[in-house]
């Protein structure tokens, strides 16, 4: 039975889904005026996982993830590089469905943009002024806060205080527009030269918080199962769409709210862009492997803290490597593999799985699900070592640690073949082996190296992966 810590009641709560054997999901998207940086990367690739997962367990998962592309940020972008605000969110979505690629995060059923919706966002808004919840000042429209009964819930927020810190925060001139320190913006009047669309109440653009409202409740329904996004949005910006949707529709907006928690950098420091302490995966990948990035950001519970440190990522590559080289040790066996099959074998991998499972049925605990793929790794290789293995066992326990360890987006390669004048090689190799002509054996072992084929040397005979 898979549990789920909502962050709304702060309780693990037994998963029940709207739709049998369906899971509607949406979790914010990047705001595009930057490559992501690996706090983005961490709740993206935290969110594959629990999606993978899910999908391993039998749901079918419509997973709506949108783009942030018209704000204040873009528009500076677009200035500073002297370019039209849409020309800025193509380029840095291309980069993005680039990054996640290499990640190898799953795409979105569904990536909607801000500003394919302004349609729907104004009639959002209408709704909202016309039952009160919202007004139009000077151009801007404002939804009242207060008016919603359980605004802070979420967050945990005391609305009193949230009155002091808004005060403080907020300018001469807005302060004057709102009917309360707390009123959060709706729709925005445009400036001279910044981009906008006509509305009922003068050209401007749409507030921040109103873009996923409307996204999430258009592709997914006025109520839908999961909705996640990193802590930091806890508020304002989730509570405020669960003010502003449940107002709207009269519904209860979401089921299960989730929220992954922070990377951090040097004295505990949560990474972003706006400390200026950020690493984009974008040039992260340039020089590590984004199969360990990816393992390295997926590895930890996703509720807890990540911190990045050149340690944690060796530590990352090093638990990769033994899970790869333990699948790879086991596949070089399936060729002429003739022994008799281990009725054991099977029913050890199932134990393993059925651990595997109740880890992550516990609020996704990877942590734990991770001692259960390396309890495969081990059996893997015991059962490599043997003299003689059997065919079925051993793909058994290949096709247990692929499903396991492709949840946490491990990626294994079974069709890797070398060229002719590569095998050529190795098979002289061999040979030179054979005849205990180290000399040449140790140059031809070099030249390959050089040429990124990295062998070794087993009982079974010599096998091969390309370096990387």
């Amino acid at each position: 039975m898979l549990k789920i810590f909502n962050t709304y009641t702060r309780e693990k709560e037994e998963f029940k889904t709207i739709q049998p054997d369906q899971v509607n999901m949406y979790v914010c998207g990047p705001t595009v005026y930057n490559y992501i940086h690996i706090g983005n990367g961490r709740s993206i690739v935290a969110f594959d996982t629990i999606r993978r997962y899910l999908e391993y367990i039998g749901y079918k998962v419509k997973f709506v993830s949108n783009f942030t592309d018209v704000d204040d940020k873009m528009i500076k972008e677009a200035a500073k590089e002297n370019i039209t605000v849409p020309e800025v969110a193509d380029k840095f979505i291309a980069a993005f469905f680039e990054d996640i690629e290499q990640l190898n995060v799953q795409r979105a059923t569904v990536n909607p943009r801000a500003t394919d919706n302004i349609p729907e966002i104004i009639d959002f808004i209408k709704v909202l002024i016309e039952k009160g919840y919202a007004y139009e000042s000077q151009g801007d429209v404002f939804y009242r806060a207060r008016k919603f009964k359980n605004y802070g819930k979420l967050s945990g927020m005391d609305i009193d205080q949230l009155v002091q810190g808004a005060s403080e925060h907020i300018g001469e001139a807005e302060f004057d527009k709102k009917q309360d320190p707390i009123d959060f913006a709706l729709w925005k009047k445009a400036k001279p030269g910044e981009i906008n669309w006509d509305s009922p109440w003068g050209k401007g653009r749409p507030g921040w918080h109103i873009e996923c409202s409307v996204m999430s409740t258009k592709y997914l329904g006025e109520n839908f199962d999961i909705h996640g996004g990193g802590q930091d949005l806890e508020f304002p910006h989730h509570e405020n769409e669960i003010a502003q949707s449940e107002a709207e529709t009269g519904k209860k907006f979401v089921n299960y709210w989730m929220h992954n928690g922070f990377v951090t950098v040097e004295n505990n420091e949560k990474m972003s862009k706006s400390l200026g302490n950020f690493v984009t995966v974008h040039d992260l990948v340039k020089t590590t492997d984004p199969q360990v990035l990816r393992f390295f950001l997926s590895s930890t519970h996703y509720r807890r803290p990540l911190e990045y440190t050149n340690g944690n990522l060796e530590r990352a590559a090093d638990n990769l490597d033994k899970i790869k080289t333990a699948y790879n040790n086991l596949n070089f066996r399936i060729d002429g593999a003739n022994g008799e099959a281990d009725k054991d074998i099977e029913s050890q991998v199932n134990e393993i799985v059925a651990g595997f499972k109740e880890a992550m049925d516990d609020d996704f605990n990877v942590q734990n699900g991770l001692t259960s793929i390396f309890e495969l790794v081990s059996l893997a290789n015991n059962y490599s070592s043997k003299e003689s293995v059997n065919k079925d066992n051993a793909e058994y326990i290949l096709k247990n640690i692929a499903e396991l360890g492709g949840i946490l987006g491990i990626k294994f390669d079974n069709d890797q073949s070398l060229s002719d004048e590569i095998q050529a090689m190795v098979d002289q190799r061999d040979q030179a082996r054979a005849d205990k002509d180290f000399a040449t054996s140790d140059s031809l072992r070099d030249k390959l190296k050089d040429m990124g084929v990295i062998l070794e040397d087993t009982p079974q005979g010599t096998r091969w992966h390309i370096d990387g």
